[in-house]
């Protein structure tokens, strides 16, 4: 040794790993995890694969371009996010809007088509990157547990009434529950026999090896299966719907070349995709991270999305999101973490290089199949019984998500769901519980009098709680209800507002209780306050309530209120520390000091 100290390589790791989170997983990759991983991936990519190329024909590309899009995803997903179980890869709502965005702007000019798709395909990797670092990523928190729930079932019937049509072999255009069932009875006699035979063979070779080989990818052995029933059969000339040819070979790497004139509208379908696609990806995500009861990083995931969109933009690809169905795959088969997109990624590059050929023969009523045993195991009606039996709100909220995702496609579900969220948020916090206080022998503290009926309470003293802050939305309702309580309560002397549940204080309620407490001095009411925040106290003072309550009419617990009230009473006898003077057992609405 020199004597040079070396170099600490760890706070270069901690900040790689920041920067990029799967590889950080990585270095801490439980060797029992692989394979499941190895099982989860190659399943992955069996459905991923058509599914990709199937999209690409949505939008007018070429078949393969979907691959072009759909093995970078999974290869920058992977490193830089941090869900175990995401799946990033083409999907049906960003499709569409990006053939919304595109097909006016290419006038069906294939070229033109390609290169205004990496352009929007990298303005929207920006966009996902600018909404990281400004911290964009709590828009993520408005995602609730019910809303998880319903959206998850949502897609889950989604996704087997979008494929139903594929395994009988005729197409469904209805949207919803009851109009695909009105759709499908009228369309029965039109089943395609042998479409039908092939999509009932791969459900059975699922299911059954799910059953009795459950070490081996179900899905790759449905898709074997099927491939090799439909070249066998010659079941393409039958009217058996395939895939069809997918030239071999990574993509050709180019410049994008377009109109100038297309900036400002492919900026705007840029940041409706990083809307629709972070939507998507968030949802997904945290659903199956509350499965497997671990956290999931908004910001950081804005920032994975961002790069996968980039990797994809540099591919010659199109923008890509979260994905329902492939997820829903990754997690049915086991997977434990990002190496399963890994995987994915190397089997769709392997079949992209050698094995296009096979993947020709490949019958869509294959792929619906899966898709439709995936979606059974996806529905989730224990977690709506939970649900129920908790808040029949919340319920509702999983059950409009559910429903808006069926009937509204995948954002405009979510959205619908956070609105009906926020306006139940905003109803609770404008008229929220409240109670009137008192004592109840053998308990600490003050409790709601509604809740024990051998409550006591003081004459002439109102000890009363409010249950949310007090805001320009709620504070008209706060003063009705103290009036009406003050005007119902013959011999009222003394209205004590407890502040314990009032953590915040706009200038709208400071000017209510200032009112308030004028109002109440006419009738003769002396209004006080206890256990109220320093940083509330703060601010009544800063906006001149304070002028009208007494700074001796200002207590630190309703223990002492009380007290003081007492205290100057002729006749009563005074108050001593008791059993109240400990802090309560009972949880809201309960004991308060």
């Amino acid at each position: 040794m020199d004597g040079k100290a070396i170099p600490d390589s760890r706070p270069r790791a901690a900040l790689l790993y920041r920067i990029a989170p799967g590889l950080g997983a990585l270095a801490k990759y439980p060797r029992e995890w692989l394979k499941h991983d190895l099982i989860a991936g190659v399943s992955v990519a069996a459905v991923a694969l058509p599914t990709a190329i199937a999209y690409a024909q949505i939008i007018g590309f070429d078949p393969v371009v979907g691959l072009y899009a759909a093995i970078p995803a999974l290869l920058a997903y992977a490193l830089f996010g941090t869900s175990r179980h995401l799946i990033v890869n083409p999907d049906a709502a960003t499709c569409a809007m990006i053939a919304a965005t595109l097909t006016p702007l290419a006038a069906d000019d294939p070229e033109i088509l390609l290169s205004l798709s990496v352009v929007l395909a990298v303005f929207t990797g920006l966009l996902c990157f600018a909404g990281s670092l400004l911290r964009l990523g709590v828009v993520a928190d408005f995602l609730s547990r019910p809303i998880l729930v319903g959206f998850l079932n949502g897609v889950a019937i989604s996704i087997f009434l979008g494929q139903i049509g594929k395994v009988v072999g005729f197409p469904m255009t209805s949207h919803g529950i009851i109009p695909s069932a009105v759709e499908f009875a009228g369309k029965l006699p039109d089943t395609h026999l042998p479409t039908l035979a092939v999509g009932l063979l791969t459900i059975a070779v699922m299911l059954l090896g799910k059953r009795f080989l459950p070490r081996w990818p179900a899905p790759l052995l449905a898709v074997v299966a099927a491939v090799a029933v439909v070249k066998a059969l010659g079941l393409e000339a039958e009217g058996v719907a395939v895939v069809g040819h997918v030239p071999a070979g990574l993509p050709r790497l180019r410049w994008p070349e377009f109109d100038p004139q297309f900036l400002q509208p492919l900026f705007a379908g840029a940041l409706g995709v990083a809307l629709v696609s972070y939507c998507n990806a968030m949802v997904v995500a945290r659903s199956f991270a509350a499965k497997h009861h671990y956290e999931i990083d908004a910001d950081r995931e804005l920032s994975a999305l961002g790069a996968s969109q980039l990797a994809v933009g540099l591919c010659q690809g199109f923008a890509v999101s979260g994905t329902e169905s492939r997820t829903a795959m990754n997690h049915a088969m086991g997977g434990k973490s990002q190496v399963a997109g890994l995987v994915a990624a190397a089997v769709m590059a392997a079949v992209l290089l050698f094995l296009t050929g096979p993947l020709s023969y490949l019958p869509k009523a294959a792929l619906g199949g899966i898709l439709i045993v995936a979606a059974i195991g996806l529905f989730d009606l224990a977690a709506l019984r939970r649900l129920w039996r908790v808040s029949r709100t919340e319920f509702g909220v999983a059950v409009a998500t559910m429903l808006g995702v069926i009937a509204l496609d995948v954002l405009e579900g979510i959205l619908l769901a956070v609105a009906v969220a926020l306006l139940l948020l905003l109803k609770r916090t404008a008229r929220p519980p409240d109670a009137v206080l008192g004592r109840v022998p053998g308990m600490k503290g003050f409790h709601d009098v509604a809740r024990h009926a051998d409550a006591e309470t003081t004459p002439g003293l109102l000890l009363y709680r409010f249950g949310a802050e007090i805001v320009f939305y709620n504070a008209a309702y706060l003063k009705r209800r103290v009036l009406s309580l003050a005007a119902a309560r013959d011999g009222l002397k003394w209205l004590v507002l407890d502040g314990s549940t009032v953590n915040t204080i706009d200038s709208t309620g400071a000017e209510t209780l200032e009112a308030l407490a004028r109002e109440l001095a006419r009738k003769d009411i002396r209004l006080a306050l206890a256990n109220f925040h320093t940083e509330t106290r703060h601010m009544l003072e800063r906006a001149g309530a304070m002028a009208a309550i007494a700074a001796d009419d200002v207590y630190p617990t309703l223990k002492s209120a009380r007290n003081a009230y007492l205290a100057l009473q002729p006749g009563e006898p005074q108050a001593v520390a008791g059993a109240e003077d400990a802090p309560a057992d009972e949880s809201s609405p309960g004991g308060v000091q």
